[in-house]
């Protein structure tokens, strides 16, 4: 494992090259974005791309649906920095190597993230195609971004989690999906797991009745390093099957991707009226 101070440099030196390449814009918003939904970024004005694969540091994103590059730019009047592709702890990497972007964005001045991902649907009432807020979550992955050396500068040994998917942010989500015609929205708990293979109907009726609502391969390792930098955080789950243990059906990641291509203009719109609001109440 390495050290604090080592991953505390890793950190900034993946950071200043990001920033030499910004011309003094200093992006406040980081955004997430999941399998299928990526096309997000393609929308920021006047954007400087960067690829992972040319910042010091950083891993390669390796799953279909993620292009695997940051693009930083201005998103309804605001300025943003945008992951197109995330890490997952089931393509080999450690947590601390999943979460490294989180820390390297705090560093470039985020003060807020939205956090996105395609999920299974795990309560009866949810439909594939419905978005979800996400309102808190299980750690199922075994595993902590935060175990070993903590260094200082980035947060402190025991961050807070009472309050890990900002409130304030779901609120305003609710209130401006309200607004928006045929968009259904959902709140729930997010049960993140390990991954790669989707779960059995045995363990999915487990998660069911711990309380979740639905469940995914990521996004969990990056909260918790959000809290521990004291960034706030929108979660969205974009719901692409019903993963319910009594009733599971094959599925293929083809099939999740699809799912998240079509709902994609609905996502689209509440992200960008989210932007458009968010110094409203968060």
């Amino acid at each position: 494992m390495q050290t604090a101070e080592t991953y505390r440099q890793h950190i900034q030196e993946a950071a200043a090259f990001v920033k030499e390449k910004l011309n003094d814009l200093q992006p406040s918003i980081g955004l997430i974005l999941g399998s299928g939904l990526g096309d997000l970024g393609n929308e920021v004005e006047q954007s400087t791309i960067i690829p992972y694969a040319e910042i010091p540091h950083f891993p390669a994103s390796t799953v279909a649906g993620h292009a695997g590059q940051f693009v930083i730019g201005t998103l309804e009047g605001q300025t943003v920095i945008v992951m197109q592709g995330r890490f997952h702890y089931y393509e080999g990497y450690t947590m601390q190597q999943v979460v490294l972007p989180v820390y390297v964005m705090k560093q470039l001045g985020v003060e807020q993230l939205v956090i996105t991902n395609a999920a299974g649907g795990m309560n009866p009432s949810f439909q594939p195609g419905n978005l979800m807020l996400i309102t808190d979550h299980l750690n199922m992955t075994g595993d902590h971004p935060l175990i070993g050396p903590n260094h200082p500068e980035l947060g402190q040994r025991f961050p807070d989690m009472s309050a890990a998917y900002c409130p304030k942010a779901v609120e305003l989500a609710s209130q401006i999906s309200d607004e928006i015609e045929g968009l259904t929205v959902q709140q729930g708990l997010y049960a993140g797991i390990t991954g790669p293979a989707y779960l059995t109907p045995a363990e999915l009726t487990m998660l069911a009745k711990l309380g979740g609502d639905a469940v995914g391969m990521s996004t969990v390792p990056e909260v918790i390093a959000a809290s521990h930098a004291d960034l706030r955080v929108l979660g969205i789950s974009c719901i692409t099957d019903m993963a319910i243990g009594e009733e599971l059906e094959p599925l293929t990641h083809e099939q999740v991707v699809a799912v998240a291509n079509e709902t994609k203009p609905k996502f689209m719109k509440l992200v960008r009226a989210y932007l458009a609001r968010s110094t409203e109440r968060t």
